[in-house]
């Protein structure tokens, strides 16, 4: 994965990128000025040499925008703006779009804006291998351990310190987004 962090000329991408640095994922930070100067196009470009590559996120952060800079032949798609009102961004791109890139070898899928992301569908036991960091510290689990119960043995292994205390936050939550589904 690359993670391109859009639009930190409205807000710093520090806090974002804390989140995200015991993973080691790789990362771009634009601002709107480099993608008007075509430079974060072209930082962006060197990580999608040889690839073909899906842009996913939220509508309005900027995914439409970056694929018009790196084919600018093709600036046919519409972008919009963020609503005042609601913060969040328009569907302005309605279905998945593939491109060649200018430059390089490679294409560049543009897909709709996420609105919603549920988890449903998933078996709750595979929720954890979204977490890769802290798949070795349920060795000590219960069998069928719901990574949310006394006996879990995530908590005594995050706070020996093998992983960001956020990352078992975050696992929970997702756990708990997904049973208050369930029980609709």
């Amino acid at each position: 994965p690359l993670l391109v962090l859009t639009k930190s000329d409205l807000a710093s991408a520090d806090e974002l990128l804390e989140t995200y640095r015991t993973l080691g994922i790789r990362y771009v930070v634009t601002r709107r000025d480099e993608l008007a100067s075509g430079y974060a196009a072209d930082l962006v470009r060197e990580y999608l040499e040889g690839r073909v590559t899906a842009f996913v996120g939220h509508s309005g952060v900027g995914k439409t925008t970056l694929v018009n800079a790196l084919v600018p032949d093709d600036r046919r798609r519409i972008t919009g703006l963020v609503n005042a009102v609601t913060g969040r961004g328009r569907h302005t791109t309605t279905s998945a779009l593939a491109l060649p890139l200018e430059k390089a070898e490679g294409w560049v899928i543009d897909t709709p804006g996420i609105r919603s992301f549920g988890l449903h569908h998933v078996d709750p036991s595979r929720v954890i291998l979204a977490f890769p960091d802290l798949v070795p510290g349920t060795e000590g689990c219960p069998r069928a351990c719901s990574h949310d119960e006394p006996d879990c043995a995530l908590d005594a292994w995050v706070a020996e310190g093998h992983a960001d205390p956020a990352r078992l936050y975050s696992l929970r939550r997702l756990l708990a987004t997904r049973e208050r589904r369930e029980g609709d």
